[in-house]
C-alpha cells in the first residue's frame, strides 16, 4: 500500500493537504442530498471526465467494498490499469481513490481539489460526497485507467456515482440500513439499489429475499438488462476454509483461493467472477485462470474480519448493521477456535443497535462498550442497558484504548477478542494499533 509516510513530502504540501481535508469535511455540514444534477453540472464544467471510460458499478447493502477489492485485484493481475473508488475510508482520505490498489498521492488530492473547486458556483454548493466523486472521476480520466471500479455511496438510484454507464452492474445484497434515506421496507430499499441498473447493461446479483429479488428482476426485465443471480445462474461452493469452487455460465474454476474470511466473502468473489465472465463474453477481456488465482490470492480489504494481533487473537470487523453482524457471527463460529469470546463494541447511534447486539452478544463471555471519537457515536451506557437481555457480563469503558487494554487483561492466550460496531470505529482502532492516519480526522461518508 502506498503513501503511508510523509517522507519526501515538503511541509508546504502537507499543510495544503491538511487544509484540503478540513475544507472537504466542512462540506459535511451540508448533509446528504440525493440527486444527480449537481454532480452532472460539476462534471460538465470539468469536461465530463466520467464519459468514455469503462466502468464496473457496484451497489448493495453489504459487501460492496469487498467486491471492488476482488475485481480490482483480478483485473490488476491481468495487467490492466485499474481505478478503484470506495467509501468510507478507515484511516486516510487517500484510501478512497486507488490506481492498481495504490492510494492516490497527497499532492494529487490537492491538485484535484483545486481543479474541482475552480468550477463550483456559490449558489449550488456540492455535498462532501458529490465533491469527492467528481475528484475521483477526474483522477481516473487524468490517469487514463483501463477500468474504473466504482462503489455506490448510498442507495443507487440517486447516488451521485450513478452518472456513469457501466459495462456491468452488481447488486450484492439488500438488507436494512440507512432506512431514513432509502425506505423502511426491503422492497423500497431494493428499488433504490436497482436504480443503478441501466438499459441493456448486464446485472449480477446475490440478492436472495424473494420480494427484493423480484424488484431486481422486474427492473432488469423492464430495461432489457440481462440478469444473472447467484444460486440460479452461477454458483460458489466452499472447498476448504479459504478456498472455493466457482461455476458460471461458461467458466468454472476449482479450489480458488480467498484470503478474506467468511462464507459471504466467497459469495462476493462469486459475484466478481460472474461480472468478469460477462465482460469476457462481450469481448472486453480474456480471463486467464492463473491471473484469476493470483488476483484472488492477493486481494486485501482491511477492517473486515482482519486479524490484528495474536496471543490472544484479536480481530477487527466493521459490522455496522444486522446483515454485517450476522456475517461476523458466522465467521466467529466457523473460522476460529477459541475458549472464550470477548467483544469490544463501539456503534454509531443511528444504526439498528439491537439488531447488531442480539446477533453477537449471546455467544460472548463478556462485552465492553466504548465510545468512538465521532459525534454520532452511541452512548455506551445506553448500549449496556440494551445488552442486559443478551449477556450478563457487560461493562462500560468510554476510552477506547482503556477498553481494549482491559479486555486484553481478561482474555487468556486461547481466547478470542473481537472489536466491532462501525467502520469509523475500525479506523480509530487501527490507528491505536500503529497504522498511519491522516494529519486530521473527521467523520466522513
Amino acid at each position: 500500500m502506498g503513501n503511508l509516510s510523509f517522507d519526501g513530502e515538503n511541509e508546504n504540501m502537507l499543510d495544503s493537504y491538511a487544509q484540503v481535508l478540513r475544507n472537504l469535511y466542512l462540506l459535511q455540514k451540508i448533509g446528504i442530498k440525493f440527486g444527480l444534477n449537481r454532480t452532472e453540472e460539476i462534471l460538465g464544467r470539468l469536461g465530463n471526465p466520467h464519459l468514455g471510460l469503462r466502468y464496473i458499478h457496484i451497489g448493495g447493502t453489504n459487501g460492496k467494498g469487498s467486491v471492488v477489492a476482488i475485481i480490482s485485484s483480478i483485473l490488476k493481475a491481468h495487467n490492466y490499469k485499474v481505478g478503484s473508488y470506495t467509501s468510507p475510508h478507515l484511516l486516510r482520505f487517500t484510501e478512497r481513490f486507488r490506481i492498481n490498489w495504490e492510494e492516490i498521492p497527497r499532492d494529487r488530492v490537492v491538485e484535484l481539489y483545486e481543479r474541482v473547486k475552480s468550477v463550483l458556483v456559490p449558489e449550488s454548493p456540492p455535498t462532501f460526497f458529490e465533491f469527492v466523486t467528481a475528484m475521483a472521476f477526474l483522477y481516473f480520466r487524468q490517469e487514463s485507467v483501463d477500468w474504473g471500479v466504482i462503489e455506490v455511496g448510498m442507495g443507487g438510484r440517486l447516488d451521485c456515482t450513478n452518472v456513469i454507464i457501466p459495462h456491468v452492474s452488481i447488486i450484492t445484497n439488500v438488507g436494512f440500513d440507512h432506512q431514513e434515506f432509502l425506505g423502511t421496507s426491503l422492497a423500497a430499499i431494493a428499488r433504490e439499489k436497482a436504480g443503478i441498473i441501466k438499459e441493456n447493461v448486464p446485472v449480477i446479483t446475490g440478492v436472495r429475499q424473494p420480494i427484493a429479488q423480484s424488484v431486481i428482476k422486474t427492473t432488469a426485465y423492464r430495461l432489457k438488462a440481462p440478469l444473472r443471480i447467484l444460486g440460479r445462474d452461477f454458483f460458489v461452493k466452499k472447498s476448504s476454509t479459504q478456498t472455493f469452487h466457482y461455476q458460471g455460465k461458461n467458466r468454472g474454476f476449482r479450489d480458488l483461493p480467498m484470503p478474506l474470511l467468511g462464507e459471504h466473502q466467497r459469495e462476493n468473489a462469486g459475484l466478481a467472477l460472474a461480472a468478469l465472465e460477462v465482460l469476457e463474453e462481450r469481448g472486453l477481456l480474456d480471463l486467464r485462470e492463473n491471473s484469476v488465482r493470483e488476483g484472488l490470492k492477493t486481494t486485501s480489504w482491511p477492517g473486515r474480519a482482519e486479524i490484528i494481533s495474536r496471543n490472544p487473537t484479536i480481530i477487527l470487523d466493521g459490522a455496522h448493521n444486522p446483515h454485517g453482524a450476522e456475517s461476523l457471527k458466522n465467521i466467529l463460529k466457523t473460522n476460529f477456535t477459541y475458549d472464550k469470546l470477548y467483544l469490544v463494541i463501539g456503534i454509531m447511534g443511528d444504526k439498528d443497535i439491537r439488531g447488531i447486539l442480539r446477533r453477537l452478544l449471546p455467544q460472548a463471555e463478556a462485552v465492553v462498550f466504548t465510545k468512538p471519537r465521532y459525534s454520532r457515536a452511541a452512548d455506551p451506557e445506553s448500549l449496556r442497558k440494551m445488552a442486559r437481555s443478551y449477556i450478563s457480563r457487560c461493562y462500560v469503558i468510554p476510552d477506547v484504548v482503556q477498553a481494549i487494554e482491559y479486555v486484553k487483561t481478561e482474555a487468556g492466550p486461547n481466547d478470542l477478542i473481537c472489536i466491532t460496531g462501525s467502520l469509523y470505529f475500525v479506523g480509530e482502532v487501527k490507528e491505536i494499533f500503529g497504522d498511519v492516519a491522516d494529519p486530521i480526522t473527521s467523520l466522513s461518508q
